[in-house]
């Protein structure tokens, strides 16, 4: 199915193929029409001026590419026009797309939503989804896949309109949500689907380390939705532009993931570590 090269598209303009547009530029519209051509991407957050954990992004990057055309792709020339653009747009927060396809590389601002404060406190809606992923592993854009999120996201639950989708497999198990990574807590322990089944989220890989950091182990495990205890089990998505968010309802399941104190302490050892790789990348950009 076609796609757009572009979308979400914000700021005062964006890289393409090396050279700076303006946003009013007459080659927006074009990128913003559907190609029948195979697009990756990724999805990287700037903070205080960083690009968030800009290695792991560009390292998914290759093994998608490698998954499906194997034609090279470099890695230091994408960062250096990264941090070229964000500079050129003046972004100090906010989120950056990288386009690539064998021919084009871009760069834009993307209008990623990004939760309220009270989402961050309570925890967001959420709407279970039935979809079994083909390759989870390579993120490039899928036209079903994409028309059939949005489409979900436009229907309300008892709650209003869902923040995030939670995917059940053909079992009927939760194993990832449609832009984030999902965990459950039960009993002390903190449970994540097989990497086999699931994108791996740069996000989840720092998760990993805060797990580390506070003497926990991540298991192996999936659950069905009726399976939870929503008065004792804690359910939290992990992504790029949110980093961790409590999960307050399921459909018609409330739980108290926000209270939860294996959650918060994870939260607290996730933004210690951010905070780690922030101040490092600013003495390396600084040449420190």
């Amino acid at each position: 199915m076609a796609y757009p090269l572009m979308e979400h598209l914000i700021g005062k303009g964006f890289l393409y193929c090396g050279k700076y547009y303006r946003v009013r530029s007459e080659l927006t519209e074009s990128l913003q029409k559907p190609v029948d051509i195979r697009i990756y991407y990724e999805t990287v957050r700037v903070k205080d001026g960083v690009l968030l954990f800009v290695e792991d992004h560009l390292h998914r990057l290759v093994n998608s590419v490698k998954g499906l055309e194997n034609f090279p792709v470099d890695t230091s020339k994408i960062l250096a026009e990264a941090y070229s653009f964000i500079d050129m747009d003046g972004i100090k927060d906010g989120s950056v797309r990288i386009v690539l396809t064998k021919e084009v590389l871009l760069i834009h601002q993307a209008d990623i939503s990004i939760p309220t404060e009270e989402q961050f406190e309570n925890g967001i809606n959420t709407s279970i989804l039935n979809w079994e992923r083909k390759t989870p592993n390579l993120k490039i854009f899928r036209g079903d896949y994409k028309t059939t999120v949005n489409e979900k996201f436009k229907q309300e639950n008892e709650h209003g309109l869902p923040f995030e989708l939670v995917l059940t497999d053909n079992e009927g198990k939760l194993y990832e949500g449609s832009m984030s990574n999902l965990f459950v807590i039960r009993d002390g322990k903190v449970y994540s689907a097989p990497d086999n089944k699931i994108l791996i989220g740069i996000t989840r890989k720092r998760v990993m380390e805060a797990l580390k950091r506070s003497g926990l182990e991540l298991q192996i495990g999936t659950f069905k939705p009726e399976e939870l205890d929503p008065s004792t089990d804690a359910v939290f998505v992990s992504s790029t532009p949110f980093d961790i968010l409590p999960v307050r309802y399921m459909d018609g399941y409330e739980f108290k993931s926000s209270d939860n104190e294996v959650l918060k302490m994870i939260s607290r050892m996730y933004k210690e570590y951010t905070s780690e790789y922030i101040d490092a990348a600013k003495r390396a950009l600084s040449g420190q």
